[in-house]
């Protein structure tokens, strides 16, 4: 403004300061660049070479910082070119995936989606940006600062291969329990939701294997007499060709939600994506 100007009078009405705050402030990029950068001609001042050259600098500098500080431009999806990490537990992939990656390519094709196993809940991921959406159950692991959205409510249920016993007849928890079983832990751990409603009325499963997955625990009960309890709408592309039934005790249901970080939140393409998955999920259920 100084250099614009060409009097300190000027420059400081133009920015609503006092002649004497403006004269400080000149004395002060004096002494920071070292040169006079105004000195008197006549009745006015003008600029010396170091001031020319710095006024373009600055110029420059000014226009960048105003783009960047600018409203972000309407997302245009057909452009868009971007890589996304999606940290899922198993059977998100196999269930919604072939829905959510073709609803991708009709309105994005430049968007590449990367599928992460999710080993567990740890928050870190989506805080240190390694991963930008993940799917699961919130509890007291879920870093409370992460963003959350219900994507859907599922329910556990019985899975044996077709022809097994238990394709006939009426279930109960007697005949259930009398069975053997796989428990699905990432943990390792043998009892979980299920165990603690058949407590209740006195009753054991029978644990005769523990997997990390709902997929191994589906694979197994393909394959042999076994009984797998997974998810209903997280395991429905894994279960065709078997057998699948209500449990025979209560269990609570389980919502499975969106997550990311927030300092995602008011990014364009971040956002559609989250609309995306949304879709993807409440088209099969």
């Amino acid at each position: 403004m100084l250099l614009t100007e060409g009097s300190v009078a000027r420059a400081a009405r133009r920015l609503r300061l006092s002649p004497s705050a403006m004269s400080r402030a000149l004395a002060r990029l004096r002494e920071t660049t070292g040169d006079p950068l105004l000195v008197r001609a006549g009745r006015g001042l003008v600029p010396t070479p170091r001031a020319l050259e710095l006024r373009e600098q600055v110029g420059r500098i000014v226009e960048d910082a105003q783009a960047v500080l600018r409203p972000a431009k309407a997302l245009d999806l057909d452009r868009l070119v971007r890589t996304f990490t999606l940290r899922t537990s198993e059977g998100f992939v196999e269930n919604f995936g072939p829905q959510l990656i073709e609803r991708l390519h009709r309105q994005a094709p430049g968007v590449r989606l990367r599928f992460m196993q999710k080993p567990d809940k740890d928050s870190a991921p989506l805080r240190d940006g390694t991963v930008d959406l993940e799917t699961g159950v919130v509890d007291k692991a879920t870093g409370p600062e992460v963003r959350t959205q219900a994507l859907f409510r599922d329910r556990f249920i019985g899975v044996v291969r077709m022809g097994h016993p238990l394709c006939q007849g009426e279930m109960t928890p007697s005949r259930y329990t009398a069975g053997r079983h796989i428990s699905v832990s990432r943990r390792g751990r043998d009892k979980g939701l299920i165990d603690d409603a058949l407590a209740v009325l006195g009753l054991e499963r029978r644990i005769v294997t523990i997997v990390g997955g709902f997929s191994t625990a589906l694979a197994l009960a393909r394959a042999s007499d076994l009984i797998a309890s997974v998810p209903e709408r997280h395991t429905e592309a894994l279960r065709v060709g078997m057998h699948s039934f209500p449990l025979p005790v209560s269990t609570p249901d389980i919502t499975v939600s969106l997550l990311w970080h927030p300092r995602m939140d008011a990014d364009p393409a971040h956002r559609w994506l989250r609309a995306c998955v949304r879709d993807a999920c409440a088209a099969i259920g």
